[in-house]
């Protein structure tokens, strides 16, 4: 049964599971409870990687880290909700930055990036100095737009609020839009692929 659920999540890149559930079934063969629920895990497990949309797993993810400064919090000790924003870009810039772009080398080569859409749903404050984790990601080979979207999670790794920045690329002497660069869309495309 084990061999059936690995097939299923290595084809949907959830395998380190796998071996957490090998180690289980290893150390407990003996108690045929912690069997038994192993059996229900490993079913809900192959439910689960079948139902699930396997396009949404095959993405490009970036890690960065800010910490909240004084000056970004209010009178009640959270992080002032409008900074996000500024995390947000954190986030973009960076993972841009590791797919081998930056914003001044686009900027650069005649191409703008102004923002069309911003959504954010906040789930828990963050606090002065604490150390903010923010994945990005983008889940699509961009055309005209790109899509970026954003998870950020405190210290403790509790989701503390999850984003979306969609953004144009624009011809810088025109002002219309045009397509991603091609060697963009291409790292992305290898990214999302991998």
């Amino acid at each position: 049964m084990l061999e059936s659920v690995e097939a299923v999540l290595s084809t949907c890149k959830l395998s380190p599971l796998i071996d957490g559930l090998k180690v289980v079934q290893a150390e407990q063969r003996s108690n045929k409870i912690a069997v038994n629920c192993l059996s229900i895990l490993q079913y809900y497990l192959i439910s689960l990687a079948q139902s699930v949309n396997l396009s949404l797993l095959y993405m490009y993810s970036h890690i960065s880290k800010v910490r909240v400064r004084y000056g970004e919090t209010d009178q009640m000790g959270y992080c002032y909700y409008g900074n996000y924003a500024q995390y947000y870009e954190v986030g973009r810039v960076e993972a841009l930055r590791d797919l081998g772009f930056s914003y001044k080398s686009l900027e650069e080569s005649g191409i703008m990036l102004p923002v069309l859409e911003y959504s954010i749903k906040y789930l828990k404050p963050a606090y002065y100095d604490d150390e903010i984790t923010i994945k990005t990601m983008i889940k699509e080979v961009p055309g005209a737009r790109i899509r970026f979207e954003y998870e950020l999670s405190n210290e403790k790794g509790e989701l503390i609020n999850v984003g979306t920045v969609i953004l144009v690329f624009v011809l810088k002497e025109t002002m219309r839009p045009c397509k991603a660069p091609q060697e963009l869309i291409d790292h992305v495309q290898q990214c999302i692929e991998a």
